[in-house]
């Protein structure tokens, strides 16, 4: 049975743990690299792991430590454009499954370059629950903006929005103005970015908090 209720995911570090799609393009890079320099890949991906942890400029360290004539533009481009070894774990399948079989129309939300986003979104086979994907480059404005909120409005009609991410600088600013419920996963220590919240405005901080994806299913109301 149908019901009125649209539920919109961000992509990196709610649905998957970005530094996964990290890890799966280094694995890629350093088969490269070991190949250039006859030097085992899981080395230099140890290597690479080691300088990005330590907040290094990672490309740059690699190319140095192994004399590369390789370019950082080469690198990046491998990097964001390796088809990437990535899946869902057991508890975010379980969730999408959930709420598909509830009737609950999903969506997915997310900044970033196309082929990069759409090669994660095919590789994690989200099109099997999600009716609506908007990445930022082929729509053409990033979050916070509020076309990219009000694209599901005018897709999916008068329903209730809810809107979950991790983001708490961009994520929830605009859907909390348009009345949506917003839910922040919180950072399970993986995350490649930060979720320091003592320094934000209470008006970019999600209305519910969640320490486990599967905790949302407590939150939505069928």
């Amino acid at each position: 049975m149908k019901t009125n209720t649209v539920l919109v995911f961000d992509l990196d570090d709610t649905l998957y743990n970005e530094i996964d799609f990290l890890k799966s393009a280094f694995s890629e890079i350093a088969l490269k690299i070991g190949k250039i320099v006859s030097v085992e890949s899981s080395v230099v991906y140890n290597q690479m792991l080691a300088c990005f942890y330590n907040k290094e400029n990672v490309f740059e360290d690699i190319i140095n430590r192994h004399n590369l004539s390789i370019s950082i533009n080469e690198l990046l481009d491998i990097y964001r454009n390796h088809n990437p070894k990535l899946e869902l774990s057991k508890d975010r399948v379980e969730v999408l499954n959930e709420l598909k079989c509830k009737g609950i129309v999903l969506g997915l939300m997310t900044d970033g370059r196309s082929k990069q986003q759409r090669s994660k979104i095919e590789a994690l086979k989200l099109n099997t629950w999600i009716s609506e994907i908007l990445i930022s480059e082929e729509f053409g404005t990033e979050k916070p903006n509020i076309n990219n909120y009000k694209h599901f409005e005018n897709l999916f009609g008068k329903a209730k929005y809810y809107y979950i991410g991790d983001n708490v600088k961009k994520d929830f600013i605009t859907p909390n103005k348009l009345g949506w419920v917003t839910i922040c996963l919180k950072n399970n220590g993986l995350n490649i970015h930060k979720q320091d919240i003592s320094l934000i405005d209470k008006k970019y901080l999600a209305k519910y908090t969640i320490n486990e994806l599967p905790e949302l299913l407590n939150i939505i109301s069928y």
